[in-house]
């Protein structure tokens, strides 16, 4: 129901855009060009390159407009769009050496793909106050630390809300591979939350 809903909130710009109504883009950038714009900045962190990603994204989005098919919300597949631009981008910027390797930071996964040694569970401290502004920096610090590839798909799945399929037709990848980079994603942030919530001796 919600999906349909999206979708026919959209349907006026669509049809606009079909018939190259000259006011659409300017609707479409008004309606979708800060979210766009967000979604390039959180994922390459750079201001310039998530302008360039706005830009290249809706102008993308007006010119293939007759590729669109509806079997998703106008907006998802908006977002498609701009997260692939802001991930080539991400990669073409980030050379390989600078990356940090999981495998070298990350404990060992089980076979089954599950983390199984014992972290600290800082879960209760959250709630202190003078902590949450250091928090949100440390958690930025290691989203920035992530390899391009992982950033992204942690990016696109729990900021964004972006489903697992969604995010493996975006990136044109598994959806094994989608579900191994946010989950491994998210035991790094969180070694790192713990590391600076650990108590010192």
């Amino acid at each position: 129901m919600s999906v349909e809903a999206r979708i026919d909130r959209d349907a006026p710009l669509v049809e606009a855009l079909r018939r190259d109504d000259p006011t659409a883009m300017e609707t479409l950038v008004d309606t979708y060009g800060d979210r766009v714009y967000r979604l390039g900045l959180r994922i390459t962190g750079s201001k310039e390159d998530a302008e360039e990603i706005a830009q290249d994204a809706l102008w993308a989005a007006g010119r293939k407009i007759g590729t669109f098919k509806g079997e998703s919300a106008f907006g998802s597949w908006l977002y498609r769009i701009a997260a692939n631009a802001a991930y080539m981008k991400l990669r073409s910027r980030r050379a390989k050496d600078r990356e940090l390797a999981l495998d070298d930071l990350l404990p060992a996964l089980e076979d089954n793909g599950l983390h199984f040694e014992p972290m600290d569970d800082w879960s209760e401290r959250v709630d202190d106050n003078a902590l949450r502004g250091e928090l949100r920096t440390v958690l930025e610090t290691a989203i920035d630390e992530l390899p391009a590839d992982y950033r992204t798909a942690l990016v696109l799945h729990d900021v964004e809300g972006l489903s697992n399929p969604e995010i493996a037709e975006s990136l044109g990848i598994s959806l094994p591979a989608v579900k191994s980079r946010v989950h491994r994603s998210r035991l790094y942030v969180r070694k790192r939350m713990s590391e600076y919530l650990r108590p010192v001796a």
